[in-house]
């Protein structure tokens, strides 16, 4: 089993920034891609950005540009720096990480911003 703890969120105002962080334990392979995904009220999850063992990212077509997604393979963590945030960035952020196509998700944290 792998656990999937985020933290960082919280309240913050338009202009500002947030970093979040995602700490994995348990049975982690050496192989593996992690995400962040957002879900705001009455919309569907959505990936914002992923990052492989190796490295490698990738973005959702909205967040290229503000969104810094990174990873301490030493620490199991990965890290979501998120810049110039917009109250439209107001969402449940959540963990997920995929190995041997098993998904497994944190249980999420808020972000909040005000305008």
């Amino acid at each position: 089993q792998v656990q999937l703890v985020e933290s960082g969120g919280g309240l913050v105002q338009a202009g500002g920034s947030l970093r979040l962080s995602c700490a994995a334990s348990g049975s982690i392979e050496r192989r593996n891609t992690m995400k962040w995904y957002r879900q705001a009220p009455g919309t569907e999850r959505k990936m914002v950005a992923l990052i492989s063992e190796r490295g490698a990212t990738n973005y959702g077509n909205a967040f290229w540009g503000r969104f810094t997604i990174s990873r301490d393979n030493d620490k199991n963590t990965i890290y979501l720096q998120m810049n110039g945030l917009k109250p439209e960035d107001t969402a449940v952020y959540y963990c997920q990480l995929e190995q041997n196509g098993v998904q497994y998700w944190g249980q999420g944290t808020q972000v909040t911003v005000s305008s």
